[in-house]
């Protein structure tokens, strides 16, 4: 058993294709089903039921390919810690963002992050809050920023900044005098909130939970920037971060939050065991640097 055959067990876990995983191994079909036969003899159990329609992954197989994840990683990070060794802020770097913060939060920070650190290849991903988290546990990615504490025992966090609500409504509302609008007061039956999967509508339920009704909110299987759009429309009200906050929709009015209470805290999460802590560190900083403290409030460790 190598590690090649560990990685031909998770692609195939992952496609639940035989002909697909071996694509993305790079090796022929016939290949890959004898490598697999011939571990599965060695460890004296199926790991995949197959048929000619599907392939499934055996109760047993699923234990398995956690564990041949499990080092896989490890195996890429030995890889790390050498590089890290030479140059800790050279090589790759693969970054994960929320989709409520990847849009305003990258412009910030990619001309610093290329000033700062020239010889890091930055690479970007957008997901879900689990999704992030799942793919930094197993390796696929190196950090995210996201905004919630990691619930994964092996992530760990760095603390970015806290960064507090405005609320977005149509102008001519009657809520729409200028004055700062307590989060509590927005009728439930008017409240925008994108759909579950997205951590910002939990957040923005969490800071609307006096409100009686607001879990029944108006949800949409929609990205923010889309919610705007209705809120400009006249079809209701939102709450969107500061550093999201639209600049050239004329039909809303942003104003600020009164309460207070109505904020999150953006952090850069990355594995415990992961080698490159100088790097990561310097990310922070840029970060920290390049948003504008006007609107968010930084976080220094």
């Amino acid at each position: 058993m190598n590690i090649r055959d560990l990685q031909y067990v998770i692609a195939i876990a992952d496609e639940q294709h035989f002909g697909r995983a071996a694509e993305r191994c790079h090796v022929s079909q016939p290949a890959l089903s004898g490598q697999i036969q011939k571990l599965e003899d060695f460890l004296g159990v199926v790991l995949f039921e197959r048929t000619n329609r599907s392939v499934k992954t055996t109760p047993v197989g699923e234990q398995i390919v956690a564990q041949a994840q499990q080092l896989i990683t490890m195996a890429d990070e030995i890889v790390l810690t050498a590089q890290a060794a030479k140059d800790p802020l050279a090589g790759t770097f693969r970054l994960g963002m929320i989709a409520t913060i990847a849009p305003s939060l990258s412009p910030l920070i990619l001309t610093n992050i290329r000033q700062e650190l020239p010889n890091l290849s930055l690479t970007l991903v957008e997901g879900f809050t689990a999704d992030l988290e799942k793919a930094l546990a197993d390796g696929g990615l190196d950090g995210a920023v996201l905004a919630t504490i990691p619930e994964e025992p092996r992530l760990t966090e760095t603390l970015l900044y806290d960064e507090p609500f405005w609320i977005a409504l149509p102008k001519g509302h009657e809520l729409a005098k200028g004055k700062p609008i307590d989060v509590c007061d927005i009728p439930h039956e008017e409240l925008l909130l994108l759909s579950d999967g997205h951590c910002l509508r939990n957040q923005v339920l969490d800071v609307c939970s006096a409100n009686t009704g607001a879990a029944n909110a108006n949800t949409r299987e929609t990205s923010l920037n889309t919610l705007l759009a209705l809120v400009a429309a006249g079809d209701g009200i939102t709450l969107v971060p500061a550093l999201s906050k639209p600049t050239t929709m004329p039909n809303i009015a942003v104003l600020k939050e009164a309460s207070g209470t109505a904020a999150r805290a953006v952090r850069l999460v990355t594995r415990a065991s992961f080698p490159r802590k100088i790097l990561v560190e310097r990310l922070a900083d840029i970060v920290r640097k390049s948003v504008p403290q006007k609107l968010v409030k930084v976080i220094s460790e």
